[in-house]
């Protein structure tokens, strides 16, 4: 073996020697960053808006799936969506936020004697966006009266109703008469409340009757009755 040769072998056991420090290097790097990130998990972030006291569960095509160091993630984020199942949104949530368990909670449920029953509120008399699931509010019934002969009267049919759900805005077509109302074509929203069975019966009563069924929401904390005297307004009684 001449001196280049020898030369040559000597080179290449370097490059050799050089890359395995290289890859030595890469790996003491890549080795040094996970140990300080720590293994991923799974979470969920959000692809579009929600609105407030939209259940969740309804809008799951509305997260994804990320992949994040678990010692990143906060610990009330969410990742299971199998925890949305009976929850409603407690604010609005917005597009590129991470889902967390405070942002939602239990839908609200019956109360024993009590039944769901839910009706179509025309959108322009009595929900313009501010009633939700959990809302309190005074069901009003308005009465033509054309058909007994007698004055039109406006009655407070249910005070303090607990909602438990708002369905979407639908197409209201009702041209022809029901009952003795006639109800106009508009937008309506169905409103399920949570009421014991005479209430309950008045409500489905002014719904097949009354010419106009409206909502009137209640302030929190003022869960204070109406008397009988305030029940029912007409215009001959209002001195």
């Amino acid at each position: 073996m001449n001196s280049r040769q020898r030369r040559g072998i000597i080179l290449l056991l370097l490059s050799v020697l050089c890359a395995l420090g290289a890859f030595a290097g890469v790996f003491s790097v890549i080795h040094d960053a996970e140990s300080k990130v720590g293994p991923g998990t799974t979470a969920y972030r959000l692809r579009a808006d929600i609105p407030a006291y939209q259940p969740l569960e309804e809008a799951r095509d509305r997260f994804e799936r990320i992949s994040m160091p678990k010692r990143w993630l906060p610990s009330t984020a969410v990742t299971d969506l199998g925890e949305l199942s009976g929850k409603i949104a407690v604010t609005p949530l917005r597009k590129g936020s991470l889902l967390q368990e405070d942002m939602m909670a239990d839908r609200p449920e019956l109360k024993p004697g009590q039944q769901e029953i839910a009706i179509m509120i025309d959108a322009a008399t009595g929900v313009a966006g501010k009633i939700n699931a959990g809302s309190k509010v005074n069901i009003f019934a308005t009465f033509d009266g054309k058909d007994q002969g007698a004055k039109p009267v406006s009655k407070v049919i249910v005070s303090g109703a607990r909602v438990i759900a708002v369905g979407k805005l639908k197409a209201l077509d009702r041209d022809g008469s029901t009952g003795t109302t006639t109800r106009r074509a508009g937008e309506a929203v169905p409103i399920t409340f949570a009421l014991d069975t005479k209430d309950a019966q008045r409500v489905a009563y002014a719904e097949s009757f009354a010419s106009h069924v409206r909502l009137a929401l209640v302030a929190p904390g003022g869960d204070d009755g109406i008397s009988g005297a305030d029940r029912t307004y007409t215009l001959d009684s209002d001195k």
